[in-house]
């Protein structure tokens, strides 16, 4: 197989902070020798996750075998999604945020047509899904567990809590016509095609607020892997931690 040089569109302050993350896992449990050391682990982790390169061509590009790869990779995952905020934790973030925005997204994943949990009839494909919080620049808050893609984006935000845990703080929140009824905190655009008057300019003013919370699923879509995921569903939730975990820490 041929090896070529390539490039990682991150900065180096994300594998610093893996990096460091890694010597500190390896002294707590008394590692002695790696085939890599905690920068070149860093750097194939972030290669998996930033490029979705397989573990295959990871493992010939860093002259390690393919069972090496999938170990050292699904260490540092594991240790980057125990990083990744908490539903507790990020509302107290959001504490002192003026308000938040809530929205769900699909992620792709490889299932089979007979799989049909999975299968979204929104975005026609299947997936998961993902809910995500973001703050009034549209900056990554958290992102929850995934649930299969047939869950609608209300039930997956009651399954998570989310919507009791804003009411509980008093967290203004605005989402989309999907999460009509979550409750007093949450609010969303007037149902309706062909409203006028003053129901017409509050969903305008309330897109136009609600439009910037598209950058928090731009961030996440901008992680190859996440386009179309090929691990297992039970793997989805740690991958997705692991991301938000580098975006937060970078």
């Amino acid at each position: 197989m041929l090896v070529y040089p390539s490039g990682i569109d991150l900065s180096s302050r994300a594998l610093r902070h893996l990096s460091g993350v890694l010597a500190g896992h390896r002294r707590r449990i008394g590692s002695r020798w790696r085939r890599l050391i905690c920068g070149c682990q860093a750097l194939l982790v972030l290669a998996h996750l930033r490029c979705g390169d397989t573990y295959a061509r990871l493992a010939a590009g860093f002259r390690i075998g393919i069972a090496t790869a999938y170990r050292y990779i699904r260490e540092a995952v594991n240790l980057l999604a125990a990083l990744a905020p908490t539903l507790k934790q990020a509302m107290t973030s959001v504490r002192k945020k003026a308000y938040v925005m809530l929205d769900g997204t699909v992620l792709p994943i490889d299932r089979l047509a007979a799989d049909r949990p999975y299968y979204s009839g929104k975005k026609k494909h299947h997936g998961m899904n993902v809910q995500v919080l973001a703050d009034p620049a549209g900056r990554l808050i958290r992102a929850s567990d995934a649930l299969p893609g047939a869950t609608h984006d209300l039930t997956a935000a009651r399954a998570h809590g989310i919507p009791a845990a804003l009411a509980a703080d008093d967290i203004k929140c605005w989402a989309d016509k999907a999460y009509q009824g979550a409750g007093p905190a949450i609010r969303v655009p007037i149902r309706g095609k062909h409203l006028r008057g003053w129901r017409r300019r509050h969903n305008r003013d309330h897109t136009k607020i609600r439009s910037l919370g598209e950058r928090a699923m731009a961030i996440l879509k901008s992680w190859p892997l996440l386009r179309k995921l090929r691990c297992s569903t039970t793997r989805i939730t740690a991958v997705v931690r692991a991301v938000v975990a580098l975006e937060l820490a970078s």
